[in-house]
C-alpha cells in the first residue's frame, strides 16, 4: 500500500526571494513547511551566495517544474578584479592577488565584448553540476578536482552598469542568459581576459522564465503570514501550474475532446500547430496539462494535472 502523504494538497509555483546564505533545498524546505504542503520541489539550484527569483512548484506544478530549470534567466552581479579564489567566488579560498588599479572601465567594456552570444564556458568545480551522482561542488570541498567538458551557452544580454576604479576595482553587471549559464565562470574568464584575474562578490537573480522579483516574496513575509494564520493570504500568493509554461502555444478543446485526452487519447484540434509541444486547456479555461502534436495533427497528452 503506497503511503499516504502529509500535508495540505495544494498546486501552483511560489515564487521566493530566495535569501543570502541559504541553499536552494533549505529554502524549498523552509516554504514546503510554512505551507504545510504535501509536494514541493524546487526548479533548479540557485547558489547559497546568490538571493533572487526562485520558483517552488507544489503539488501538480511540480510536474511542470522542468519548463522552468530550461528558461532563461537574469542576474545582476558585481565582480572584485584584482583576486582569484579557488571557488571563483568571495567564500573561496583567495589563491593568488594581482595588481588592478590600472584597469579602467573601458578596458571592461572592451573584454565584456567577448562575453557577449554563444559562449563556451568550463563549468567551475564548485557548481551543483554532478559527476557520477555527486555534485561537484562537493567534490571540490574533498580537494578532488574532475575535468569538465565545456558547454555552449547564449549570452544574450551583457550590460556593464557601473564601474569603481581602485586598488581592487569592482564591476557590476546586468546578464540575460540561457540555462546552464555561470555567473562565476564569466567573472573569472573576465579577469583573465584584465589578466588581473576576478571573483563574484554579489549575485541577485532578477527573473527566472516569466517570473521575477516583483512576483516574489521573501521568507520573512512568508513567516509573518503563517504567524498571523493568514492562510488564504498565502495561498493566493501562489501562481496557477500554467505560469511556468507561458511562451508555450494554448490549445483549447472541448469538453468530449478534454475527456479522451484525460483518458490517454490522441485528439483532433481545430487550428492547432503544426508540431512541437502546446498547453492544453478546456474552453471554460481549466487548464490541463502539456500535450504534443502528432505527424498526423492530433494532440496527444504529454503531462496531465491531476484534479482533486
Amino acid at each position: 500500500m503506497a503511503r499516504r502523504r502529509r500535508g495540505r494538497p495544494i498546486d501552483g509555483i511560489l515564487v521566493l526571494d530566495k535569501p543570502l546564505g541559504v541553499s536552494s533545498n533549505r529554502a524549498l524546505q523552509t516554504a514546503k513547511r510554512l505551507y504545510f504542503a504535501a509536494k514541493a520541489g524546487h526548479t533548479g539550484s540557485l547558489d547559497p551566495l546568490a538571493t533572487g527569483v526562485l520558483p517552488l512548484c507544489f503539488g501538480e506544478a511540480t510536474k511542470f517544474s522542468q519548463y522552468l530549470l530550461d528558461a532563461d534567466k537574469a542576474y545582476t552581479s558585481t565582480f572584485v578584479l584584482g583576486t582569484v579564489t579557488a571557488s571563483g567566488d568571495a567564500d573561496g579560498e583567495v589563491l593568488e592577488t594581482n595588481a588592478a588599479d590600472h584597469i579602467t572601465e573601458t578596458d571592461v567594456t572592451v573584454a565584456l565584448e567577448n562575453f557577449r552570444g554563444e559562449i563556451e564556458q568550463i563549468p567551475s568545480m564548485f557548481s551543483a553540476l554532478k559527476k557520477d551522482g555527486q555534485p561537484l561542488y562537493k567534490l571540490a570541498r574533498q580537494g578532488i578536482e574532475v575535468e569538465r567538458k565545456a558547454r555552449r551557452v547564449v549570452v544574450k544580454q551583457l550590460e556593464l552598469r557601473d564601474f569603481r576604479a581602485g586598488t581592487a576595482p569592482e564591476v557590476d553587471i546586468y546578464l540575460e542568459c540561457s540555462k546552464g549559464t555561470y555567473v562565476r565562470s564569466i567573472a573569472e574568464d573576465l579577469g583573465k581576459a584584465l589578466g588581473c584575474g576576478a571573483y563574484v562578490s554579489a549575485l541577485r537573480r532578477t527573473k527566472a522564465g516569466p517570473f521575477t522579483l516583483e512576483d516574489s516574496i521573501g521568507l520573512p513575509a512568508l513567516e509573518a503570514l503563517k504567524e498571523s494564520e493568514e492562510v488564504q493570504q498565502m495561498d493566493a500568493l501562489l501562481q496557477p501550474a500554467d505560469a511556468a509554461l507561458e511562451g508555450m502555444p494554448l490549445v483549447k478543446l472541448s469538453e468530449s475532446s478534454g475527456f479522451y485526452i484525460r483518458q490517454g487519447q490522441a485528439v483532433m484540434v481545430p487550428n492547432a500547430p503544426c508540431d512541437g509541444m502546446v498547453r492544453v486547456a478546456l474552453e471554460t479555461g481549466e487548464f490541463l496539462g502539456v500535450g504534443e502534436i502528432l505527424d498526423d495533427g492530433r494532440v496527444a497528452p504529454r503531462r496531465l494535472v491531476v484534479t482533486q
